[in-house]
């Protein structure tokens, strides 16, 4: 489903509105389609976003994808034996240390990472579209949109990092990654505060924050490799 699903390929909440998904969709069609000739130009990624957009901009679709999606949603919760949270709670109790990080690693290390990325990766974009005029209402309404977007990014990522119990062994993983989240909330803060005032040190100082953010993600990465289990 995630392979296919127009929500995960617009890299858009399932709540969005149609301009936030008309957004998106703008943002990856530039980065993606062939005729920019740019290092980020592909061609199967622009077939597969105005596939997803398709499917999205016309509303009795969308409404259509959305019950099937719930219904499959539906199916699994029917055949799910038990929560990340009580499984974790299982194999600490029976002491099974490679269960409980097989389980931290699919419950909580890699939907924060993807998340993650989905904020850290297009800063730089969005901020190089808003140079071109950053007193344009439309300009500055699309980053909105962006922020917005990074807003559910990182709820999802603080959900997920809260949905069980952070191991000992990777105890400086789990702090990095918390200390990686809290600086990309105050980031994205400051960079809401510039589309209020239009003061540029609250640009700098979010994308600063962003930047510390990305590093103290690759500090995660690097740590987790380093690990010996």
């Amino acid at each position: 489903m995630n392979e296919s699903n127009p929500y995960h390929i617009l890299e858009v909440s399932p709540t969005a509105t149609q301009a936030e998904i008309k957004q998106a969709y703008r943002r990856l069609a530039k980065r993606f389609h062939p005729d920019t000739q740019s290092a980020t130009a592909d061609r199967d990624r622009i077939v597969q976003v105005n596939a997803a957009y398709e499917v999205l901009s016309d509303p009795q679709r969308r409404r259509t994808y959305d019950q099937k999606l719930r219904r499959v949603d539906r199916q699994v919760k029917k055949t799910t034996v038990a929560s990340p949270r009580s499984r974790y709670q299982r194999a600490a109790a029976g002491h099974d240390t490679d269960e409980q990080l097989k389980l931290w690693l699919s419950y909580v290390y890699t939907p924060v990472n993807r998340s993650l990325n989905s904020i850290l990766s297009s800063l730089d974009e969005q901020i190089d579209e808003l140079a071109a005029d950053p007193f344009d209402d439309e300009l500055i309404e699309d980053f909105q949109s962006y922020l917005e977007q990074c807003r559910q990014f990182l709820a999802d990522a603080q959900a997920a990092f809260s949905s069980v119990p952070n191991p000992g062994s990777i105890a400086s993983v789990a702090a990095h990654l918390y200390y990686c989240l809290n600086h990309v909330s105050d980031g994205i803060e400051e960079l809401n505060w510039f589309t209020l005032n239009y003061d540029e040190h609250y640009l700098h100082t979010g994308k600063e924050l962003f930047r510390m953010a990305a590093r103290l993600r690759r500090e995660a990465q690097f740590a987790l490799r380093n690990l010996a289990f």
